[in-house]
């Protein structure tokens, strides 16, 4: 899954592909360098991110989700609105993925059912202004974290969404500090093990930077080689999907993890 931020804030790339023409012709690049679909995002929602209207995200990312569904490319949408995942799947999005694991808004459950599309629903805490402070875990990280998603999934399922149709996300850099997310991707098989296809998302995140040269201080554009490593991790642990800004190094990665 590539990446595709239409966003002014967002923490790796904001502002970059901010204009439809930028935006299509990046989100064409990803797919050239292997990316299978695009997640396009109109809201960052790095920790402490503001937030904007489903109006405002709408009007960033239709015209994206339009044209590159037009050219075949199939379109997941980064949203918290269910008003934008309607827009979004009349345009031609194919896939949800709520990173509030469908709390954010209640009628994103709804909406999802009604639509029929897959959504993937990400462990996450709070809002992005207020995750930071909501890290606290028990002893068994993994196993709260895991807890939290199966409610997540019971919440989907009673709005009516089919159980084929969820897909997890572990929502790693989502009120997890450092390490907590290294714990949670040693124990990719836990999450594997609940039946469900389970997306990865550890593209340049806050800490890899921990454990690679330059550490806090360091571009996130430099983060590219450790999200590959992790890309590799996630596919030997029978991963559905990974979410990367650069897609060719983890599509390598993955071939190889799997050869």
């Amino acid at each position: 899954m590539g990446v595709l931020n239409v966003t002014p804030d967002s923490f790796s790339d904001g502002g970059v592909w901010a204009g439809t023409e930028g935006a299509l012709a990046r989100g064409l690049a990803l797919v050239a360098d292997g990316a299978d679909l695009v997640d396009v995002g109109g809201e960052s929602t790095r920790p402490g991110a503001t937030r904007i209207g489903a109006t405002e995200e709408q009007e960033r990312i239709l015209p994206v989700i339009g044209e590159l569904a037009g050219r075949g490319v199939v379109v997941s949408v980064d949203t918290l609105h269910a008003a934008t995942a309607r827009a979004a799947v009349a345009a031609g999005a194919a896939i949800l993925n709520d990173v509030s694991g469908g709390t954010s808004d209640p009628e994103m459950l709804p909406a999802a059912a009604e639509l029929g599309v897959p959504i993937i629903l990400q462990h996450s805490r709070g809002e992005p202004a207020t995750m930071v402070d909501l890290a606290t875990y028990g002893e068994d990280l993994v196993g709260e974290v895991i807890a939290e998603l199966v409610e997540r999934v019971d919440d989907a399922v009673a709005a009516g969404v089919r159980e084929e149709a969820i897909i997890l996300d572990p929502g790693l850099g989502f009120a997890k500090e450092g390490g907590q997310n290294w714990q949670v991707l040693a124990a990719l098989n836990r999450f594997t093990a609940l039946g469900f296809p389970v997306l990865v998302g550890a593209s340049r995140k806050r800490f890899l930077k921990e454990v690679v040269p330059g550490g806090l201080d360091g571009d996130p554009l430099e983060r590219d080689h450790a999200t590959a490593a992790v890309s590799a991790l996630a596919a030997a642990a029978g991963a559905w999907g990974v979410r990367v800004h650069e897609a060719r190094a983890s599509r390598d990665a993955v071939r190889v993890a799997a050869a």
